[in-house]
Formats: C-alpha cells, sequence, structure tokens
C-alpha cells in the first residue's frame, strides 16, 4: 500500500469546526484511503473522525499535515486538501 503526506493551510474562518469539519470528514471518508490529520506536534487523528478533527483545533492559518495510506493517496490528499484549502464558512 502507497501512503503520501501533504501540508495544507485551513482556509476556514471558522478554522476545522462545525461545517467545516464535517466536510472535511466526509471527503475523507469518501477518498477510500485511511487519512489522519496532525497539527503541529500533536497525536495524529483518525479523518473519518468528527470528534478526531475537532479535537485538533485547527484554527483559520494553522497548518495541518495529512497521511493517507492506501491504493490511491495522491487522490485522496487533493480531495481533502481541496475541503481544507477553501473557506467553507461561505462556500
Amino acid at each position: 500500500m502507497a501512503i503520501a503526506t501533504r501540508t495544507v493551510t485551513v482556509a476556514s474562518s471558522s478554522g476545522l469546526h462545525a461545517r467545516p469539519a464535517a466536510l472535511f470528514v466526509q471527503a475523507a471518508k469518501s477518498c477510500g484511503c485511511k487519512v489522519t490529520a496532525q497539527k503541529g506536534d500533536g497525536k495524529p487523528a483518525n479523518a473519518a473522525s468528527v470528534l478526531g478533527v475537532m479535537a485538533l483545533g485547527a484554527k483559520f492559518g494553522d497548518e495541518i499535515l495529512l497521511t493517507a495510506e492506501g491504493d490511491n493517496p495522491e487522490a485522496a490528499l487533493d480531495q481533502i486538501a481541496a475541503v481544507v484549502e477553501t473557506n467553507q464558512d461561505h462556500a
């Protein structure tokens, strides 16, 4: 299985909270890979868990490290990065 990582910047003004977190989790669940998200030196969170994503405490402008493991991890990261790097508060 292939593994890919990517650092993305949170674009939503409310950070990864409420609606942006739900959209992030939806993208992670639908991508077909196991995905984790990590902020700074914190513990990696399961990107398919709303509570895990919200527990990251990622705010507007924060960088998070995404790691995808599966058959097409780069495509999975493309899909999830598009959600994180779009201001979902006004989408």
